[in-house]
C-alpha cells in the first residue's frame, strides 16, 4: 500500500497530477482542494495517497492532507459514491462547510455541490453523520447540534428522515420534543405525533 508520496511535481492538470519520487513518476488523481495548497510544476511536495484497485484498473489519489484523505475514505463508504463523485464533493466544499453540512442535515448546501442530487445529498447526511462525529466539536464548537447531543436522539432524526421526512423538519420535530434521558423511541414516536 502506498500511503504517502514524497516528490517533485512534473504535471498539474486537474484532476490529475504527475510526480516524480526518484526518478519514478506516479500519477494520481485529486481534488481541487488539494491543487490549492500543492507547490508549482518542479517543487517539491508530499501528498497523502489512496490506492483504490479495480479488475481493470490501480489508480492512486492523492491529498495534500491526511484530514482531507480520511475524509474522502469516509465518503467511498457511502453508498453510490464512488471516488470520483468523493473527489467532486471534495474539489465542490471545503472540510469544515462539509462536516457543518452533513452534521446540520443540511441537505441544500450539499446539492450545489456538481452531480450531487436530492437523494445523494439525503443519503450523505444519514450515512455521514456518525462518521464525522468526530470532527463537527472540532469544526462547529458550541453550534454542533446532533453531535454535542446523545445518540438517542441522532438514531431518531435518522429515522424520521428515512421516513421521508426532510432532514430540517426531522432535526426540528426531535429538537422539540428531546429532553435527555429520552430513548430514540420515545423521541420519535412523540416526533411523529407532532407531525401530525
Amino acid at each position: 500500500m502506498i500511503g504517502r508520496l514524497k516528490g517533485r511535481i512534473i504535471l498539474r492538470q486537474p484532476p490529475d497530477i504527475l510526480i516524480d519520487v526518484q526518478g519514478v513518476g506516479y500519477e494520481l488523481q485529486a481534488p481541487m482542494s488539494t491543487f490549492y495548497q500543492i507547490s508549482s510544476v518542479d517543487q517539491e511536495a508530499i501528498l497523502y495517497t489512496h490506492l483504490a484497485i479495480r479488475e481493470d484498473a490501480h489508480q492512486l489519489y492523492g491529498f495534500a492532507t491526511q484530514k482531507e484523505r480520511e475524509l474522502f475514505r469516509k465518503l467511498i463508504k457511502t453508498n453510490g459514491v464512488g471516488p470520483k463523485m468523493a473527489l467532486a464533493i471534495l474539489s465542490g466544499i471545503d472540510f469544515d462547510s462539509l462536516v457543518s453540512a452533513v452534521m446540520d442535515g443540511d441537505v441544500s448546501a450539499l446539492v450545489k455541490i456538481p452531480g450531487i442530487g436530492k437523494k445523494t445529498a439525503e443519503r450523505l447526511v444519514i450515512e455521514l453523520r456518525d462518521r464525522l462525529k468526530e470532527y463537527s466539536g472540532q469544526q462547529l464548537g458550541a453550534e454542533a447540534s446532533i453531535a454535542s447531543m446523545d445518540n438517542s436522539l441522532f438514531d431518531a432524526e435518522s429515522a424520521m428522515i428515512a421516513l421521508g421526512y426532510k432532514p430540517p423538519q426531522a432535526s426540528k420535530a426531535v429538537k422539540q420534543i428531546y429532553k435527555p434521558g429520552m430513548s430514540s423511541d420515545e423521541i420519535i414516536r412523540q416526533a411523529l405525533k407532532l407531525m401530525v
